[in-house]
């Protein structure tokens, strides 16, 4: 049984700053949700209306923001970003499971392979020829790494995932369980009728600090490389078609498919099922609305909607007869418009 690890108030400030009011020598073991928080732990208030959470909560102590720093008599830490306050402490108290390197006995293992005495290759992996990894890597069971594929330090590949021949995963990325990096996209033309394929030649390329989440697939190149730059973070479901470059330290939700070749900018945000149309370039920090379709290119930064807003079905069916006219509504608008600016002429 892991022994819990204690800590201060004060102690806590100490380490990652903030402005503590009230006991600084409260004992914190653990964090915890506004609503279900217990004695020992921490939580935190990120927005104003969750205020009536934190009137009941049963949290020891809790982090709030400079506008909220009076809204309780908790013991209590502000910051300027509470959540990421939160983040902050609650890596401290639940650090990652330690590496302890070494190759399972049931693992296959190219003898070509460079895997450093640090590194940890679980049951029934597979590494190909030329696969490096580096240092504490950990490759989980049942993972797939194949041949010339590079893995970098601190990188750790929960069980069940595929890496692709030649594909390279930077420093302290974290790979969850059922993601395929490396499958060839869907590159295909046609000829007499029949689809015939276009060889998938490039490789896919991951810069330093990257999540993946479960089941996401990042589709090679068709010539180039597919690239994912330093600090992205990415949800379960998402499908990245080949040649996309995404930079860094974007995020995106469950769900979002982006087609070959377009190019996302850094600091993005792509709400979750949002659609992005293939050979189009995001401009740096641009958001995009859960569900929507993007399809030309976006030059400057904002947020951009394209949601039809939701309401009860009847009402909803009267409003898509309506959409299905406005083609012909606009047109017998231009003809009224016409019809009155005659007749002023006429009158004139």
């Amino acid at each position: 049984m892991t022994r819990r690890k204690f800590c201060t108030l004060a102690e806590i400030v100490k380490r990652f700053g903030g402005e503590l009011i009230g006991r600084g020598g409260i004992r914190i073991c653990q964090v915890g949700a506004l609503e279900s928080a217990q004695a020992g732990e921490i939580a935190f208030l990120s927005q104003p209306r969750f205020l009536p959470q934190l009137a009941e909560t049963r949290a020891s102590a809790v982090i709030v923001g400079p506008e909220t720093r009076d809204a309780t008599h908790l013991p209590r830490i502000v910051s300027e970003n509470p959540a990421a306050y939160f983040a902050k402490v609650s890596a401290f108290f639940n650090p990652p499971m330690a590496v302890k390197g070494g190759i399972h006995r049931s693992a296959i293992v190219d003898k070509t392979a460079r895997i450093p005495a640090s590194a940890s290759v679980g049951p029934c992996a597979v590494l190909g020829k030329n696969v490096r990894l580096g240092a504490r890597a950990v490759i989980g069971a049942g993972c797939y790494v194949g041949d010339d594929a590079a893995i970098g330090e601190d990188t750790r590949l929960h069980a069940n995932v595929t890496i692709y021949h030649a594909c390279h995963i930077g420093a302290r990325c974290l790979v969850h369980s059922g993601a395929v990096i490396g499958a060839d996209g869907f590159g295909i033309v046609k000829e007499d009728g029949a689809w015939k394929k276009i060889p998938q030649i490039g490789r896919v390329l991951i810069g330093d600090d990257v999540e993946i989440g479960a089941n996401t697939t990042i589709d090679r190149g068709a010539i180039d490389d597919t690239v994912i730059e330093d600090g992205v973070k990415l949800d379960n479901q998402i499908q990245i078609g080949h040649n996309v470059h995404i930079g860094a330290h974007t995020a995106i939700a469950a769900c979002v498919g982006i087609a070959g070749s377009a190019k996302i900018g850094r600091h993005c945000a792509l709400g979750g099922a949002s659609m992005i149309y293939g050979h189009i370039t995001i401009a740096d920090r641009v958001n995009v609305s859960a569900g929507t379709l993007i399809m030309k290119s976006l030059p400057q930064a904002g947020t951009y909607t394209g949601v039809y807003p939701f309401s009860s079905h009847r009402r909803w069916l009267k409003n898509a007869a309506h959409l299905r006219q406005l083609d012909e509504l606009a047109d017998k608008v231009r003809e009224l418009e016409h019809r009155l600016v005659t007749s002023k002429r006429k009158q004139s």
